[in-house]
């Protein structure tokens, strides 16, 4: 298990609650919500009842008062799912933060007691067809008029959209101004103006609905800004990129352990020339090279989320946890998946799955090739 040697009684006593849920109101339901494209309300409202929702929220503002540990426990049981299960970890994990620490205390008593219970599922809007990891190219704009701000623009690939009853929305507050002029503002999803697209069909995490979203001259009032000044967007989107990306990293890593241990047992029992494949010698070289690799990602992840939790770790070090923690999920799970032969083809099969799930976490929280840069730059700063 990821970090066990800091779970105290309680992240345990949370495992088996998070277990129960994912083996009673996740798995039985794998192909209906994946035809679906989406997971229905009730789940998350399910999930806030048995305080898997914001597991770090502070009591005072509704959460469960728990830690980032409870996070990382969470993300392993979820991880025996993969992209057939609810996205918790994006609404927890990735957008309800931003009204945690940015948020005024208005914004936080309206929100973050909803969003620990699952009655307000959280999105965040930051991409677009022409803005992918390069933030200040957006093109959604945040006009002011009276009290009001009149947003128009288009984001594409959010996740959680099609649920979603609040978006957190990178806009352009003063387009003269570059990073300077970006701003988050708050749009509940019942406002005239705001357009759901069509559900997008990807290759995996099917469901986990993905949309585009519309902002058709949408109407929301000043105290909808995050935060109490304009202009502050991007530098509260590059103080939360740590924790999604760490975040991300915990999610691969967790999937190449399920990866691995369902390889494991499927050689033991499915046999070839007459012996079990994990007989041969090439089966054995094979796992224990995958399972070393496995182990030592293992490790800098919780070196990670030690630092993290202690206030240090680094965008840099964020950013190369995140980047060798999905390329070697990749990795693991492709060559996991050749065992199984031409089952491992077949989408019954979860390493098939995991294998189309993977696909998108060398893109997410910010594309690999974008991550490489910005480490390269660093380590040439000086």
């Amino acid at each position: 298990m990821i970090a066990e040697h800091l779970y105290r009684d309680d992240h345990r006593i949370f495992q088996q609650t998070a277990r129960r849920f994912v083996d009673e109101e996740v798995l039985p339901h794998r192909l209906e919500w994946e035809a679906a494209g989406t997971v229905p309300r009730e789940v998350w409202r399910k999930g806030g009842a048995s305080g898997l929702l914001c597991c770090d929220l502070p009591e005072r503002w509704g959460g469960p008062g728990g830690d980032f540990v409870h996070n990382v426990v969470l993300a392993q049981e979820l991880a025996r799912a993969g992209g057939s299960g609810p996205a918790f970890s994006g609404h927890s994990d990735v957008a309800v933060p931003y009204i945690a620490r940015y948020g005024t205390e208005a914004q936080k008593a309206r929100w973050l007691p909803a969003a620990a219970t699952g009655e307000a599922i959280v999105a965040i809007a930051m991409t677009e067809p022409h803005a992918g990891s390069d933030l200040q190219a957006i093109r959604t704009s945040a006009r002011r008029d009276g009290d009001d701000y009149v947003i128009r623009g288009q984001k594409v690939y959010i996740s959680n959209a099609q649920q979603a009853h609040l978006v957190i929305v990178a806009c352009k507050t003063d387009p003269s101004a570059g990073a300077k002029g970006i701003s988050l503002v708050l749009v509940e999803t019942d406002r005239p103006g705001f357009v759901r697209g069509k559900a997008l069909e990807k290759i995996g995490r099917k469901a986990q609905d993905t949309l585009e979203l519309f902002f058709d001259d949408v109407r929301v009032p000043r105290a909808n800004l995050l935060g109490e000044h304009e202009g502050q967007g991007f530098f509260q989107l590059m103080g939360l990129l740590v924790q999604e990306r760490l975040s991300s990293a915990i999610r691969c890593t967790s999937m190449m352990q399920v990866a691995l241990d369902d390889t494991i047992r499927y050689v033991k029992e499915r046999e070839a020339f007459g012996r079990p494949v994990a007989q041969f010698q090439n089966t054995q070289f094979e796992l224990a090279d995958l399972w070393s690799g496995f182990l030592a990602h293992r490790v800098f992840v919780e070196w990670c989320i030690e630092r993290h939790m202690a206030g240090n770790l680094t965008a840099v070090e964020a950013a190369a946890v995140k980047l060798r923690a999905s390329e070697y999920e990749g990795i693991l799970i492709d060559r996991c998946l050749q065992f199984f032969g031409g089952a491992g083809y077949i989408w019954d099969t979860p390493i098939a799955r995991a294998y189309a799930d993977a696909r998108v976490n060398r893109i997410s929280a910010g594309s690999n090739h974008i991550l490489k840069m910005l480490i390269g730059r660093e380590l040439l700063r000086a």
